[in-house]
């Protein structure tokens, strides 16, 4: 029976009635059922299994407030829509535990105000970056100042996490690029240390000249936001206490006997881990000031005793070609001495060369007369290099004679051939003690009754050590102006921040924290970029075929309908 034209209308109302209470189902059960398929080859979208394990045993709320909203180049548009993508994977497994907003700070302030309240974003951690902008309807640029970080909260705490990583030694897409791959890290880290009822215990060394005024400031300050420090001289405690998660030598300048590396030695036997910044050599920037002089061995008697766990800091400097800039003068223009900021062989810039947790996604590190440091074969012990000088280096013997004057010549770069000479590693592994075989039964006997604790010759479970040839990696500057600056500041170029700090801190972490979302410093996503010369050559062609092409199919798709109706209708 044919259908009238009464009962085809009633028939399309029905289908089109079904078909929209299709869509609102499938649009109220996306509410309530969240998934997505990451195919992507690095498994951006993945969260690691530390991170999904921490949010699921979140017992009270954290408050996230992202300050990425506002009209930004397209580069902070990706990061900012990066960290609402990640910060939405969150609440996944956090649930109502996970709440974020994203804020333009001070943009509904007076002048005044806003000044006011970002400088108490930067005293909260957070710091600016200074972003040009090109003015509306103008050819002319304006600088705008933008705070790409977040402020979390949980329960009475809060920390800042800074999103966007600095740029020294690298192409400004791809450092947004790493920014982008340590989010997870970062945010997932900064909710892992704000649960820390118990913060782990760092001991910071004394009794050997180790520095303990301004010039550590940093440093001991940075230490104090994450741990608990307390001090602990090594020449009076009858032995180090094994409480200490991780111990800290930071340029110690007098001899260790032999009775101070037994302390020491006996500490590691128990599982304790350390972090050596060590100058061999006498040579610092203080030194240098004014005139020239000759860097001698300091002497510390610390060879055997770093030897026996796998490492070896050498009593030499390493000149490199990539340097920091030192302020020299070139000239003269009259009667005024002209200054120009030159690069410094001795300030090496220092980059990693693999790709472990502690030095993942990392810009260069500034140090200053860097030692190199071998690593012993054999052993159980497992080394990681972690930070090298260039490609373009070489190392000078003790002693140095170290003059500012011999900048001014061109350097050879067929002097410098020595490639990646490693200048801080990681040892891994159970140490082995040094007296072993050096005290007899009388001397572990005095030990046992000096320390209360029995001697050991090998170490019961694993330990961590890092030992780098220059303290200056963890040490800042200090000056009259702005007192101690930040560790990584060149103090004649202190708008730019080196990555000294982020080092110093995935070091401890790795040592005395030992946190559990550490491996997400791994996560690697690959810069997929528009090759340029291909982009100018084919321009013209794609922006055709993006027009022409959905507009064809369009009329493709009407002529072929109404063709096929005039068909199907026609008497």
């Amino acid at each position: 029976m044919e259908l009238t034209r009464k009962d085809k209308r009633k028939q399309y109302l029905k289908r089109t009635l079904g078909l929209l209470a299709v869509i609102v189902a499938i649009n109220a059960a996306a509410g309530f059922l969240h998934t997505r398929f990451d195919l992507t080859a690095e498994k951006r979208y993945t969260l690691a299994p530390s991170t999904r394990d921490l949010l699921r045993r979140l017992d009270a709320p954290v408050q996230i407030e992202v300050y990425l909203k506002g009209k930004y180049p397209a580069g902070f548009r990706q990061l900012s829509n990066a960290t609402r993508e990640l910060l939405e994977e969150f609440q996944q497994f956090g649930g109502n535990n996970v709440r974020f907003s994203f804020l333009n700070p001070g943009s509904d302030l007076p002048d005044s105000m806003r000044a006011a309240f970002q400088d108490t974003l930067m005293a909260r951690g957070i710091l600016p970056f200074n972003l040009q902008v090109q003015d509306d309807g103008k050819d002319s640029y304006a600088e705008k100042l933008i705070f790409p970080g977040a402020i979390i909260k949980y329960k009475d705490r809060e920390t800042a996490v800074n999103l966007l990583k600095s740029q020294g030694g690298m192409d400004p897409m791809q450092a947004l690029n790493s920014s982008e791959a340590l989010l997870e890290y970062k945010f997932a880290n900064a909710i892992y240390q704000l649960q820390q009822n118990h913060r782990p215990l760092v001991g910071y060394m004394l009794g050997h000249g180790e520095p303990e005024g301004p010039e550590v400031y940093d440093a001991l300050k940075t230490l104090h936001e994450l741990y608990e420090v307390d001090t602990v001289n090594l020449a009076t405690t009858p032995a180090i206490p094994d409480e200490f998660d991780a111990l800290l030598f930071v340029r110690p300048t007098q001899t260790f006997t032999d009775a101070d590396k037994l302390k020491i030695d006996q500490y590691v036997m128990q599982g304790g881990n350390i972090a050596w910044f060590l100058d061999n050599l006498t040579a610092s920037t203080d030194s240098l000031r004014g005139r020239d002089f000759v860097a001698f061995d300091r002497n510390l008697q610390l060879e055997d005793l770093l030897f026996k766990y796998g490492a070896r800091v050498n009593p030499d400097l390493i000149q490199d070609l990539r340097a920091d800039i030192i302020p020299l003068v070139v000239g003269n223009i009259g009667d005024k001495p002209q200054i120009q900021p030159v690069p410094f062989p001795y300030f090496p810039l220092l980059n990693s060369t693999n790709g472990h947790s502690i030095v993942k996604n990392l810009d260069l590190v500034m140090s200053r007369f860097a030692g190199s440091v071998d690593t012993m074969a054999g052993g159980d012990i497992h080394k990681t290099v972690l930070l090298t000088s260039s490609e373009h280096s070489r190392l000078v013997r003790s002693p140095v004679q170290i003059t500012l004057e011999s900048v001014q010549q061109q350097p050879n770069p067929r002097e410098f051939r020595m490639r990646n000479v490693p200048v801080a590693v990681l040892l891994e592994g159970r140490f082995s003690s040094l007296f072993r075989h050096r005290i007899g039964v009388e001397g572990q006997r005095q030990w046992e009754t000096s320390a209360h604790r029995p001697f050991r010759p090998e170490a019961d479970t694993a330990g961590r050590m890092i030992v780098a040839g220059d303290a200056d990696l963890v040490l800042n500057a200090v000056t009259r102006k702005s007192g101690p600056l930040q560790m990584g500041v060149n103090e004649f170029n202190p708008d730019y921040q080196f990555a000294n700090k982020e080092f110093f801190l995935n070091g401890m972490d790795y040592l005395a924290s030992k946190s559990p979302v550490m491996e997400t410093r791994n996560k690697e996503l690959t810069l997929r970029l528009l090759d340029g010369e291909k982009v100018r050559r084919d321009k013209t062609k794609w922006q055709i075929i993006a027009f022409a092409v959905p507009i064809g199919a369009v009329l493709l798709f009407a002529m072929a309908f109404q063709y096929f109706r005039q068909r199907k209708y026609a008497r």
